[in-house]
């Protein structure tokens, strides 16, 4: 099907586009051309996937309301010492904060690994387990990479855990460096 330019306008607080105003958003795009009285042959609505092999899998709400007070324990921790301190600090005054706040959890958990059958203890260390439901990974760096996100899936599906928090205090917001993940499997 043939192409053309189509220009998008919106309105502006003096109207239209043009009559009035100096607030010009004009937006070029190509669209196909439809004959007439044709219906698009998909629409996305909110019960559409937005990918082939998506799974869309919430956290029971105990593991929801439990992820809420440890980012807000992590907000107090964040408020009150700031950025650019090592990493094994903040898991200390995060583990002090959680016990002011009553929630239980354990602290540096070895995570088995199995391997055709066989357990291998490779040393690897879960920061924290919070209320046996949500594993904290706890970072100080510059900034969160995508190997840092894979650890942290990697984590969840060892540990058989649902729901993980990656918390970066090395960031001027720490609303910037918490990133929450589902294991899906």
């Amino acid at each position: 099907m043939p192409y053309r330019k189509a220009i998008w306008r919106r309105r502006g607080p003096g109207g239209w586009l043009g009559s009035g105003g100096n607030s010009f958003f004009v937006q070029d795009s190509l669209v196909k051309l439809q004959p007439p009285g044709a219906v698009a042959r998909f629409q996305f609505n909110a019960k559409t996937p937005r990918c082939k092999d998506a799974k869309m899998v919430e956290p029971y709400p105990e593991q929801v309301l439990l992820a809420s007070q440890i980012v807000d324990a992590a907000f107090a921790v964040h408020t009150a010492l700031g950025p650019g301190l090592l990493e094994s600090v903040y898991e200390q005054c995060l583990v002090n904060e959680l016990e002011t706040r009553g929630i239980p959890f354990q602290r540096q958990v070895a995570v088995p690994i199995r391997y055709r059958d066989k357990r291998i203890e490779a040393g690897y260390r879960l920061d924290l387990i919070v209320g046996g439901l949500v594993v904290v990974e706890i970072k100080a760096i510059e900034k969160t990479l995508p190997v840092h996100e894979a650890q942290l899936m990697t984590y969840l599906k060892l540990s058989g855990h649902r729901l993980g928090l990656l918390i970066n205090f090395n960031v001027a917001l720490v609303k910037f460096g918490i990133k929450r993940r589902a294991n899906t499997t």
